[in-house]
């Protein structure tokens, strides 16, 4: 059952608050009004929080630095990105020392190389395929070089490691949209798929929400489960949270005002908020 909630009455319940980055805290260019606030009221009472963001592009300390441009005070060791993630998926898969071919910013490489991986130049061999962010690199000329040798490699009988960060499609920019990272994952995987129909395991490995890997690392700093995730976007906020079993809550400053009703059972909130300001009615 969805119920509705203030900030102020789920920081009484949860030992953790977790909040999405765009939507929630941020745009592109601004912050949400009530953002900067809250933080300050959660840093005041020393409420353990984090933000979860499916970005490759950018450090926690770029991130953090760009948060206190804008007037939000979040430390970078609150932040938890998708990018800082390839530390225990290179660890678990035994990929230090392993060469990578990276499609994104200068940001997206210094994550792989604190990961373990060694940085190799579009169009050399490489044992994985990092896609750390749509920018940041000649799109179309690193990306022919490195389908090419994609394909050279799965010739020869070699699967490289295919990894994407940010599952993201697209993203909300000053004007409108623009295509993330996993767009540009999907159109390597459709080459893939066209050239090899009866490799149907040739899909890069997802590390950000909705997937647990973003929720665990969550847990493993705050050292608890009783957390409640609030975002904005049901299918990746929520359905996050739900999968991982720690409460959601959809809130409607960014695209968040939909009939949860017609959500599927494990995109449904188990709150609603109106933002992030202090307790007050909510008129959803």
């Amino acid at each position: 059952m969805t119920t509705r909630a203030s900030l102020d009455e789920l920081t009484e319940r949860y030992d953790v608050i977790l909040f999405d980055a765009y939507g929630v805290l941020s745009g592109s260019e601004s912050v949400v009004p009530e953002a900067p606030a809250a933080i300050e009221r959660l840093n005041a009472i020393g409420k353990p929080y984090y933000v979860l963001t499916n970005d490759a592009s950018a450090l926690p300390e770029t991130r953090a630095a760009r948060y206190a441009r804008m007037g939000l005070p979040v430390a970078a060791k609150r932040i938890i990105t998708s990018g800082s993630l390839l530390c225990a998926h290179f660890a678990a898969n035994g990929l230090a020392g392993a060469r990578c071919a990276v499609l994104g910013t200068a940001d997206s490489v210094a994550y792989v190389e604190m990961a373990g991986g060694v940085h190799v130049p579009f169009g050399d061999d490489f044992e994985a395929l990092v896609i750390g962010d749509q920018g940041g690199f000649p799109f179309l000329e690193a990306s022919n070089a490195v389908l090419s040798r994609l394909f050279a490699k799965l010739d020869a009988g070699d699967t490289p490691h295919l990894i994407l960060p940010n599952p993201d499609l697209i993203y909300p920019k000053v004007p409108g949209f623009g295509f993330a990272s996993g767009t540009v994952a999907a159109m390597f995987e459709s080459a893939l798929a066209l050239r090899y129909p009866d490799r149907p395991d040739l899909r890069f490995t997802r590390l950000g929400k909705p997937h647990r890997a973003i929720f665990a690392e969550a847990r493993r700093r705050s050292g608890s489960d009783n957390m409640v995730m609030i975002g904005d976007t049901p299918d990746t906020d929520i359905r996050g949270a739900n999968d991982f079993g720690i409460a959601s809550a959809l809130i409607a400053t960014g695209i968040g005002r939909v009939d949860t009703a017609t959500l599927p059972i494990r995109d449904r909130p188990r709150y609603l908020m109106r933002s992030l300001a202090p307790r007050k009615p909510l008129l959803l």
